[in-house]
Protein backbone atom coordinates (compact mmCIF):
# COMPACT_ATOMS: atom_id res chain seq x y z
CA UNK A 1 0.00 0.00 0.00
CA UNK A 2 1.57 3.48 -0.77
CA UNK A 3 2.20 6.00 1.21
CA UNK A 4 -0.29 9.04 1.38
CA UNK A 5 0.85 12.32 2.01
CA UNK A 6 -0.69 15.80 2.59
CA UNK A 7 -1.36 16.67 -1.14
CA UNK A 8 -2.91 13.05 -1.72
CA UNK A 9 -5.19 13.37 1.50
CA UNK A 10 -6.10 17.13 0.13
CA UNK A 11 -6.80 15.91 -3.19
CA UNK A 12 -9.18 13.12 -1.80
CA UNK A 13 -10.42 15.95 0.43
CA UNK A 14 -11.38 17.87 -2.75
CA UNK A 15 -12.75 15.36 -5.05
CA UNK A 16 -14.93 14.04 -1.88
CA UNK A 17 -16.34 17.28 -2.40
CA UNK A 18 -16.37 18.10 -5.90
CA UNK A 19 -16.30 14.93 -8.23
CA UNK A 20 -16.54 16.58 -11.27
CA UNK A 21 -13.86 19.09 -10.91
CA UNK A 22 -11.53 19.89 -13.50
CA UNK A 23 -7.96 18.65 -13.06
CA UNK A 24 -7.14 22.07 -13.89
CA UNK A 25 -8.79 23.37 -10.61
CA UNK A 26 -8.04 20.17 -8.60
CA UNK A 27 -4.35 20.92 -9.60
CA UNK A 28 -4.67 24.57 -8.10
CA UNK A 29 -6.52 23.76 -4.88
CA UNK A 30 -3.30 21.51 -3.74
CA UNK A 31 -0.86 23.35 -5.32
CA UNK A 32 0.08 21.45 -8.26
CA UNK A 33 0.76 21.88 -12.01
CA UNK A 34 -1.95 19.53 -13.94
CA UNK A 35 0.32 16.42 -14.94
CA UNK A 36 1.37 15.64 -11.68
CA UNK A 37 -2.11 16.04 -9.96
CA UNK A 38 -3.51 13.95 -12.36
CA UNK A 39 -0.72 11.15 -12.31
CA UNK A 40 -1.78 11.45 -8.49
CA UNK A 41 -5.30 11.32 -8.86
CA UNK A 42 -4.53 8.07 -11.21
CA UNK A 43 -2.36 6.56 -8.59
CA UNK A 44 -5.48 7.15 -6.22
CA UNK A 45 -7.53 5.35 -7.80
CA UNK A 46 -5.30 2.59 -9.07
CA UNK A 47 -4.71 1.89 -4.96
CA UNK A 48 -8.41 1.97 -4.33
CA UNK A 49 -8.18 5.03 -2.17
CA UNK A 50 -10.92 6.74 -4.56
CA UNK A 51 -13.42 3.57 -5.40
CA UNK A 52 -15.89 6.03 -7.49
CA UNK A 53 -18.05 8.94 -8.42
CA UNK A 54 -21.69 9.18 -7.99
CA UNK A 55 -24.15 12.27 -8.33
CA UNK A 56 -25.53 13.87 -4.76
CA UNK A 57 -29.38 13.50 -5.68
CA UNK A 58 -31.94 16.40 -3.76
CA UNK A 59 -34.70 13.71 -2.47
CA UNK A 60 -36.46 17.03 -1.73
CA UNK A 61 -37.02 17.76 -5.48
CA UNK A 62 -38.30 13.90 -6.16
CA UNK A 63 -40.95 14.78 -3.39
CA UNK A 64 -41.80 13.60 0.01
CA UNK A 65 -39.76 10.61 1.99
CA UNK A 66 -39.30 9.42 5.71
CA UNK A 67 -35.91 8.92 6.99
CA UNK A 68 -35.81 6.78 10.44
CA UNK A 69 -32.60 5.63 12.76
CA UNK A 70 -33.41 2.71 14.27
CA UNK A 71 -31.99 0.61 17.04
CA UNK A 72 -31.85 -2.83 17.18
CA UNK A 73 -31.50 -5.45 19.93
CA UNK A 74 -30.85 -9.14 18.94
CA UNK A 75 -31.69 -11.99 21.08
CA UNK A 76 -28.72 -13.61 20.81
CA UNK A 77 -24.90 -12.18 20.43
CA UNK A 78 -23.40 -15.09 18.51
CA UNK A 79 -21.42 -14.70 15.14
CA UNK A 80 -24.07 -16.64 13.66
CA UNK A 81 -26.67 -14.26 14.81
CA UNK A 82 -25.25 -11.55 13.10
CA UNK A 83 -24.22 -12.31 10.12
CA UNK A 84 -27.94 -13.79 9.64
CA UNK A 85 -29.21 -10.24 10.61
CA UNK A 86 -26.66 -8.23 8.30
CA UNK A 87 -27.57 -11.54 5.46
CA UNK A 88 -31.52 -9.70 5.44
CA UNK A 89 -30.38 -6.27 6.04
CA UNK A 90 -28.54 -5.73 3.41
CA UNK A 91 -30.76 -6.87 0.96
CA UNK A 92 -33.33 -3.81 1.46
CA UNK A 93 -33.00 -0.98 -0.08
CA UNK A 94 -34.46 1.25 2.03
CA UNK A 95 -31.45 0.38 4.06
CA UNK A 96 -29.10 3.35 4.09
CA UNK A 97 -26.67 2.46 6.95
CA UNK A 98 -26.30 -0.33 9.20
CA UNK A 99 -23.37 0.31 12.15
CA UNK A 100 -22.80 -2.44 14.58
CA UNK A 101 -22.68 -0.17 18.20
CA UNK A 102 -21.62 -0.61 21.71
CA UNK A 103 -23.98 0.54 24.47
CA UNK A 104 -27.54 -0.29 25.00
CA UNK A 105 -28.20 -1.66 21.56
CA UNK A 106 -26.89 -3.89 19.11
CA UNK A 107 -27.20 -1.86 15.40
CA UNK A 108 -28.27 1.24 14.53
CA UNK A 109 -29.96 1.70 11.31
CA UNK A 110 -30.82 4.01 8.52
CA UNK A 111 -33.72 3.76 6.77
CA UNK A 112 -35.59 6.03 3.91
CA UNK A 113 -38.94 5.21 3.01
CA UNK A 114 -41.59 6.55 0.92
CA UNK A 115 -43.58 6.78 3.84
CA UNK A 116 -44.25 5.44 7.29
CA UNK A 117 -46.60 3.07 5.69
CA UNK A 118 -43.65 1.46 3.90
CA UNK A 119 -41.49 1.88 7.21
CA UNK A 120 -43.72 -0.18 9.20
CA UNK A 121 -44.03 -2.78 6.40
CA UNK A 122 -40.37 -3.26 6.48
CA UNK A 123 -40.15 -3.59 9.95
CA UNK A 124 -43.13 -6.40 10.49
CA UNK A 125 -41.58 -8.25 7.71
CA UNK A 126 -38.41 -8.35 9.66
CA UNK A 127 -39.71 -9.18 12.79
CA UNK A 128 -42.16 -12.36 10.82
CA UNK A 129 -38.62 -13.43 9.23
CA UNK A 130 -37.54 -14.45 13.05
CA UNK A 131 -33.82 -13.09 12.17
CA UNK A 132 -33.27 -12.97 15.75
CA UNK A 133 -34.35 -9.27 16.53
CA UNK A 134 -35.40 -9.08 20.41
CA UNK A 135 -36.74 -5.43 20.09
CA UNK A 136 -36.18 -2.25 17.89
CA UNK A 137 -37.06 1.60 18.42
CA UNK A 138 -37.70 4.21 15.99
CA UNK A 139 -36.82 7.14 15.75
CA UNK A 140 -38.14 9.85 12.46
CA UNK A 141 -36.51 12.56 11.82
CA UNK A 142 -38.34 15.74 11.57
CA UNK A 143 -35.46 18.05 10.22
CA UNK A 144 -31.96 17.40 9.16
CA UNK A 145 -30.03 20.78 9.67
CA UNK A 146 -26.55 19.58 9.29
CA UNK A 147 -25.63 17.11 6.78
CA UNK A 148 -22.24 16.58 4.98
CA UNK A 149 -21.45 14.14 2.53
CA UNK A 150 -17.47 14.76 3.22
CA UNK A 151 -15.42 13.33 5.61
CA UNK A 152 -12.74 16.08 7.44
CA UNK A 153 -9.80 13.82 5.98
CA UNK A 154 -7.03 16.91 6.15
CA UNK A 155 -8.06 16.91 10.22
CA UNK A 156 -8.14 12.57 10.45
CA UNK A 157 -5.17 11.96 8.64
CA UNK A 158 -2.71 15.34 9.65
CA UNK A 159 0.00 13.73 7.39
Amino acid sequence: MMKLDRTDIKILYELQKNGRITNVELADLVHLSPSPCLMRVKRLQAEGYIEGYSAQINLGKLGQTLTVFTEITLKNHRQVDFARFLAVVDKIDQVIECHLVSGGYDYLVKFVTAGIGEYQTIMERLTDMDIGIDKYFSFVVLKSPIVKSHLPLTSLFPV
